[in-house]
C-alpha cells in the first residue's frame, strides 16, 4: 500500500492574488504557497496517496505525470518538515 498524506488539522487556507496563504494555528506560523501548493493542501483535507495527487494535478494543470510527481514530492517534503502535512497511519 502506498503512503498517504493529510494536512494538519490546525491549518487554515485562503487564496490571495493567485497564491495561497496557509496559517498553522497550532504553531502560529503562516506560509505562502503557489496556487499549485494550495491545490495540493486543499486536496489533503482527506488523506491522499501520491498517485491521487498526481492524478489531480495532471487533470487540473497542463503537466505530465513525471513532472507532477516530482513537484508534488518536493512540496510534500517541505510541508512535512514544517509540520504542515502529516503521514497518514496505515489502516
Amino acid at each position: 500500500m502506498s503512503p498517504r498524506f493529510r494536512r494538519h488539522a490546525d491549518l487554515r487556507l485562503t487564496e490571495l492574488a493567485g497564491e495561497g496563504i496557509v496559517l498553522h494555528l497550532g504553531s502560529r506560523r503562516y506560509f505562502s504557497v503557489s496556487g499549485t501548493g494550495l491545490a495540493i493542501l486543499e486536496a489533503l483535507i482527506e488523506p491522499r496517496s501520491m498517485d491521487e495527487l498526481v492524478e489531480m494535478l495532471t487533470a487540473r494543470y497542463e503537466v505530465d505525470a513525471a513532472r507532477a510527481r516530482a513537484s508534488a514530492g518536493e512540496f510534500l517534503e517541505r510541508c512535512r518538515a514544517a509540520g504542515v502535512v502529516l503521514d497518514e497511519p496505515a489502516a
